[in-house]
């Protein structure tokens, strides 16, 4: 499969690293470069590649305004280029976006290669779309994502870290906290709780769940598209057709 490519990063030696990495391909047949995110828009826009490898962090224009400049549904397919924080790399994890972290290893560049080769033309625009709109909404405002609860019982007030919650469950104009062997009752709707968690670290699998992503050990098909999820604490959960991609994206390593 012909493939073009375009390099994105204002470092000229991690530019010359990534060439020499992509020329032993054989199906790479152009290799072209841009300097900063202004270069790299006017080259989406005027070379057409297939494949982009665009740095996060360059001054001016960073990586993810390039998409924003372009729109990410007439981006070509992208393999980020990140130093990033954790938090950062949990986001492209959960999105399935493909990712290489700084200093980029031949092996860890071979990976990501064959990983975006097949991608090309196999999934669909509208869903690439979607997991980089995920994508940037999720690091562009992680500030805006509750950490805690304050949970009214009996009397008092207690706080619920939401690092410690396992599942949240509907319970009519109600969310109930599953955290270990406690339950907590919150008055807000699931919609509404949701818009307020971090998609890095919750994931919702059902009009009537929401999971804490690390608390999954375990999944499984089920019929028609469903899942069979299974926490660390033991507790199984079943998910609907509606979330079907998302637990697709989840269960999709990025490499």
């Amino acid at each position: 499969m012909p493939l073009t490519t375009l390099l994105v990063d204002d470092e000229p030696l991690a530019r010359e690293g990534l060439r020499l990495l992509l020329s032993g391909d054989a199906e790479v047949t152009a290799i072209y470069e841009a300097r900063d995110g202004r270069e790299a828009v006017a080259a989406i826009r005027s070379l057409r590649p297939d494949l982009v490898f665009l740095d996060v962090q360059m001054p001016e224009m960073n990586g993810f305004q390039v998409v924003s400049e372009i729109g990410a549904e007439h981006m070509p397919a992208i393999v980020f280029v990140t130093a990033h924080d954790e938090h950062a790399i949990q986001a492209f994890e959960i999105n399935a976006i493909d990712y290489l972290l700084k200093p980029v290893s031949r092996e860890r560049f071979a990976k990501a290669l064959a990983r975006a080769k097949a991608r090309i033309g196999s999934i669909p625009v509208d869903e690439t779309s979607r997991r980089i709109v995920s994508l940037l909404e999720a690091l562009a405002a992680p500030s805006r994502y509750l950490k805690r609860l304050a949970v009214r019982s009996a009397g008092k007030t207690i706080f619920v870290d939401l690092k410690d919650v396992d599942w949240i469950e509907a319970a009519e104009n109600y969310a109930q906290l599953h955290v270990e062997r406690s339950a907590h009752l919150v008055h807000v709707a699931m919609n509404t709780l949701e818009k307020s968690l971090d998609p890095a670290m919750f994931l919702r699998v059902h009009r009537s769940a929401i999971v804490n992503i690390g608390r999954i050990r375990e999944l499984r098909p089920a019929s028609h598209g469903e899942c069979v999820l299974t926490l660390v604490g033991g507790v199984r959960l079943q998910s609907s057709r509606t979330y079907h991609e998302r637990l697709k994206a989840l269960a999709a390593n990025p490499f």
